[in-house]
């Protein structure tokens, strides 16, 4: 893709996130930490720019609200899992015994078949409806994959000239880890985090939905989304306003990383590929 190709792929990326993310970060501060429940259920009109909902809330306050939880849960993960799978992967591919390696990498690829919504359900167990469930849940389940892709992609930086030189020099092994290896990795873990942050927005959501996440009285876009769902065709707006913010975030920060970090995407592919 040309320059031209890849500035407008991230200027519209920048676009399509402008609303969500306003509303994450704005709309907090300017409605009531607690939507009222007075209006009549589906409605239009009455004061209500997009209706209210299943339990008379007005819908434009709910969207407004609830970005800060359906983006802030998946962000959060998202730094949880890149900062854990940094740590094991940089350590795995720096390991100078095999069975160090295998050590560090073994236990966690034991929890990349599990299904997404049964971590969540079960770690959610004792945090029933608590944002830090969720949270915890989404950041294990990213941890595994973000731990093997960057393990593959120190491999030659962690065996290369310069980690050697530093290590007869005398330099310590945290330094040679996160000094030198670390950024010579840094732009396909900025490239996996903005395409892995899409998904957990869309994990958070579908667990929301089905009743695994925040609890059903919540703001948040994937509980407005599966409270009114019935109604769609009733009053769309309570369904379509939280649906469009999702898909408007997930699609942003993906073209927004694939404008501003084109070498990087495609060396995370090539990456990806060869750690299968």
């Amino acid at each position: 893709m040309s320059t031209g190709g890849r500035a407008r792929r991230a200027a519209g990326g920048a676009l399509l996130l402008v609303v969500p993310v306003a509303a994450a970060v704005v709309g907090p501060f300017v409605t009531d930490s607690v939507v009222p429940s007075d209006g009549m259920p589906y409605t239009l009109g009455d004061g209500h720019p997009l209706g209210t909902d299943a339990l008379g809330r007005d819908v434009l306050t709910l969207v407004l609200r609830g970005g800060a939880s359906a983006l802030g849960v998946a962000c959060a993960a998202v730094a949880l899992a890149v900062a854990a799978g940094a740590v094991l992967g940089l350590a795995a591919a720096s390991a100078r015994s095999r069975w160090l390696d295998d050590l560090l990498m073994r236990p966690v690829e034991l929890l990349l078949p599990l299904p997404s919504l049964l971590v969540i359900s079960v770690v959610g167990v004792g945090w029933r409806g608590h944002p830090v469930a969720v949270t915890l849940a989404v950041a294990v389940l990213n941890v595994p994959a973000v731990a093997r892709l960057l393990r593959a992609a120190a491999l030659d930086a962690a065996s290369g000239p310069v980690a050697e030189a530093m290590r007869l020099q005398g330099e310590s092994p945290a330094r040679v880890l996160f000094g030198h290896v670390g950024r010579a990795v840094l732009p396909v873990a900025a490239a996996d985090a903005g395409t892995r942050v899409g998904g957990a927005v869309f994990t958070v959501a579908a667990a929301n939905f089905l009743g695994l996440g925040l609890d059903p009285t919540s703001p948040d876009w994937g509980v407005v989304i599966a409270a009114s769902r019935e109604a769609l065709f009733v009053q769309p707006w309570a369904v379509l306003a939280p649906t469009l913010m999702l898909v408007m975030f997930v699609v942003g920060v993906n073209l927004l990383a694939d404008g501003l970090l084109p070498g990087a995407a495609r060396n995370r592919k090539r990456v990806l590929a060869w750690s299968r």
